[in-house]
């Protein structure tokens, strides 16, 4: 039999151990970590790979929505949100069609959710993924783009924060993050992180680069109607001719 690999996730230690008494009545299910704060939810996710993560809102660090904007919608596992009684956050969570448990947790409300968490988990997850997108972009002003990303080398994860990047370039299916003399690859395409970066810190200048606006510190004309960008780093990239309206938002007429 296929055990359901679960994650905890709550900094309360008495609702994780409830939780962990009652999936450990569940046969098929297999609990690979628990975790006390959002940051280590995140490593664990990106290390387990489970199947279902039980997701507290309230952690510190980093809360329940930063977790998923941290780690992706699209690497996340099926999610059961917990929560103590918030009548804003069970509206969003049935709107959406997301499953959640309150504390304290009725046995009952446990077993028909896991057996929703057994559905899901044999089912394709593009449906679950756009359900957790328009909770995170439903979920008051939280912005819709990440502040920070996970790195993961040579048996280590860590967090780089987006404003530290000075550039970004593209290697094929990884993307190298130029962070003044350090560089760090990560597993997505250029694509990929672009649209989960704030369009009002960086441009795509190039289909392979994309610049923190910030660091831009003088516009150089080139033939062809292209232009070199130089950022305070030293570094000299091309802004090419496809992605000059993207530019024009930035630097005005070219």
């Amino acid at each position: 039999m296929m055990k359901l690999r679960a994650i905890l996730s709550d900094d309360e230690p008495l609702a994780r151990d409830v939780l962990r008494v009652l999936l450990q009545s569940e046969p098929d299910v297999e609990i690979v970590a628990e975790c006390s704060n959002g940051l280590e939810t995140v490593a664990a996710i990106l290390e387990k790979k489970p199947d279902v993560l039980f997701l507290d809102i309230q952690m510190p660090d980093l809360d329940g929505f930063g977790v998923i904007q941290t780690v992706g919608v699209a690497r996340m596992p099926v999610t059961v949100f917990v929560t103590a009684f918030d009548q804003y956050a069970l509206r969003a969570f049935e709107a959406h069609a997301l499953d959640y448990l309150l504390k304290p947790f009725d046995p009952q409300r446990f077993r028909h959710t896991l057996d929703r968490v057994r559905t899901q988990v044999s089912q394709a997850s593009a449906e679950i993924n756009k359900k957790l997108e328009s909770l995170i972009k439903s979920s008051g002003n939280r912005s819709a783009f990440i502040d920070r990303l996970v790195i993961k080398e040579s048996g280590r994860i860590y967090f780089v924060k987006t404003s530290e990047i000075d550039w970004i370039e593209a290697s094929g299916s990884y993307v190298t993050l130029h962070c003044g003399k350090q560089k760090h690859l990560l597993h997505q395409t250029l694509t990929a992180i672009e649209n989960q970066l704030d369009v009002n810190l960086f441009a795509r200048i190039h289909r392979s680069a994309i610049v923190n606006i910030e660091r831009i510190k003088e516009l150089k004309p080139h033939f062809n109607g292209e232009y070199f960008v130089l950022l305070t780093s030293g570094a000299r990239l091309k802004l090419s001719r496809s992605y000059r309206d993207q530019a024009k938002r930035i630097f005005g007429d070219l």
